[in-house]
């Protein structure tokens, strides 16, 4: 009889895995993961898993989707790779040009990397280029929300503001002027995300003030902070920072890598606002999770500013080994494929009403409940030791990792943002499984808070 491997064991024996205390897989195992259909996951051993956080925020149309995996087998037996300096190929060229119709206006011109952070590192370096070609050299700076998170490279961490990712690599990372971000949960105005007028506006009004001059560029989350515990603000916010950075030449870069590809119930958060950012970086959702790329888009201007003869040195000499791969292109193609009826948005938008009424209806009333807020499907339930004065609970309770863990056991993949429980499923979930996975979330959570 043949012996079954202790998969998980071997798993340990090998592989330090990211954004993790290696301790807590003493006690907590490593789930070996075997196949993938739909929003579901299933084990070695043949549990399955609801999917709601969507692989870290990536997998979009669900796991294992026919079309998307056709086009990947078809371009695999063409072209795998090839040098994207002076070579290209059709796939690459079919999804800049698509994209070129759907982005914000004025975003025209397409650079490829291998992941959302390094795409975060290429806006700073390109903004930074094109202030100093431009006749700007005094612009050197960054400015970024508080609570940010734009990726774990010493560039995207120093524009980041999350502590428990940036705090002991403090010494390498640059200086950034931080503008206080907006928190419409604990707003000191005493105002609500709905109907308010951004006063929290005056932080970036007099960082403006102080560092615009010298300043390169802007960089946000629009919309969503992801990392900081799914926070949410209003579009009004990106309208004001767009008029403030015209006013003192600062670029607004849009890193739309967790926020693009309907994630906020529109295909890019910054169509909530109307208005155009002067840079936006994609990825994650970008090819429905199935390859690593992305891509930084910029206007024009721009890109003329680097548009000269060689010996000039305004070149952007940035580069990635798997920039614009071509799998990776298929795969993104076949997203677009998928997407372009807007059917997917469309029924997407109609059930994130249905999922946030469940969430509202069955979390809002616990004590212990802060708030419940939503965009698109994300939805995220603050977690408080106490509701009026909106005290968090202390740090080493873990409230939400133990929620985690029982959520586990019942089949349903949570991982918590700290104490902020949420679900950022991909767009094809349907109402039946909404009401388990929400079902499942609140037995866990009553549980926890009732020890």
């Amino acid at each position: 009889m043949e012996m079954t491997e202790n998969w998980a064991e071997k798993d340990l024996k090998y592989i330090w895995h990211p954004c993790s205390q290696m301790k807590d897989y003493e006690e907590l195992k490593p789930i070996v993961i075997d196949h993938g259909k739909g929003i579901y996951l299933y084990d070695t051993n043949g549990k399955k898993y609801y999917d709601v956080i969507s692989s870290w925020w990536c997998n979009l149309l669900g796991h294992c989707n026919p079309t998307i995996s056709e086009a990947i087998k078809k371009q695999v037996d063409e072209l795998e790779h090839v040098i994207f300096a002076n070579f290209s190929h059709k796939g690459a060229i079919r999804l800049c040009e698509r994209l070129s119709k759907i982005l914000p206006e004025g975003l025209c011109k397409f650079n490829f990397s291998d992941n959302g952070s390094a795409s975060i590192e290429c806006a700073l370096k390109m903004s930074f280029q094109y202030h100093y070609q431009a006749g700007h050299p005094e612009k050197v700076k960054f400015m970024s929300l508080t609570d940010a998170y734009h990726g774990e490279t010493i560039g995207a961490l120093s524009v980041g503001g999350v502590d428990l990712y940036s705090k002991i690599y403090k010494p390498m990372l640059m200086d950034v002027v931080r503008v206080q971000a907006p928190d419409c949960f604990r707003c000191p105005y005493g105002k609500r995300r709905e109907n308010c007028g951004c006063e929290c506006f005056e932080h970036a009004e007099k960082a403006f003030q102080a560092h615009g001059r010298e300043t390169a560029a802007m960089i946000v989350e629009p919309l969503l902070q992801g990392s900081a515990g799914m926070k949410v603000y209003p579009p009004l916010y990106l309208k004001k920072l767009r008029a403030i950075c015209d006013e003192y030449n600062v670029h607004l870069i849009a890193d739309e890598i967790a926020t693009g590809y309907g994630r906020t119930g529109k295909m890019f958060a910054f169509d909530h606002a109307n208005v155009s950012p002067d840079m936006m970086c994609l990825s994650k959702g970008l090819t429905g999770g199935y390859m690593p790329m992305s891509i930084l888009v910029t206007t024009q201007k721009i890109y003329d500013a680097f548009y000269a003869d060689y010996n000039s040195g305004r070149a952007f000499m940035h580069s990635h080994t798997y920039s614009g791969n071509p799998l990776a292109c298929s795969a993104a193609n076949a997203v677009l494929d998928i997407m372009e009826d807007g059917s997917v948005l469309n029924t997407a938008r109609e059930n994130a009403v249905y999922f946030n009424n469940m969430i509202m209806e069955k979390f809002a009333s616990l004590k212990n409940v802060g708030e419940v807020r939503h965009i698109g499907l994300v939805n995220a339930i603050e977690l408080v030791k106490d509701k009026t004065s909106k005290e968090s609970f202390a740090p080493k309770l873990r409230t939400g990792y133990q929620i985690y863990k029982k959520a586990l056991q019942k089949g349903v993949i949570l991982r918590p943002l700290g104490d902020v429980i949420y679900f950022n499923p991909p767009l094809i979930i349907n109402r039946e499984d909404m009401d388990y996975v929400t079902d499942v979330a609140l037995e866990c959570t009553k549980e926890v808070l009732a020890g």
